[in-house]
């Protein structure tokens, strides 16, 4: 932290009464955001959740439907001539 001095008397009472304020306010958005991106991580964690069971079930009836992945696209397997 940097100090600067500002004087002496009413000038200077009143810019570190300024300066204290500010510095207050500062520290309590900060707070606040902290406990405002804590709030939507915890609404967001059950979303992401269930994007990866989403996933993960797609996966499983694409591998049972006979897909295959290739060069990142899924795709039906060949049918072989007998």
């Amino acid at each position: 932290m940097r100090k600067e001095y500002a004087g002496a008397g009413e000038v200077a009472e009143t810019l570190a009464y300024v300066d204290e304020t500010l510095r207050h306010y500062r520290k309590q958005e900060a707070a606040w955001w902290l406990e405002e991106r804590n709030r939507v991580e915890d609404l967001v964690a059950p979303v992401l959740e269930l994007c990866v069971l989403a996933d993960i079930i797609a996966r499983a009836h694409l591998i049972a439907e006979g897909c295959h992945k290739h060069k990142g696209e899924w795709r039906r397997a060949r049918e072989h001539s007998a």
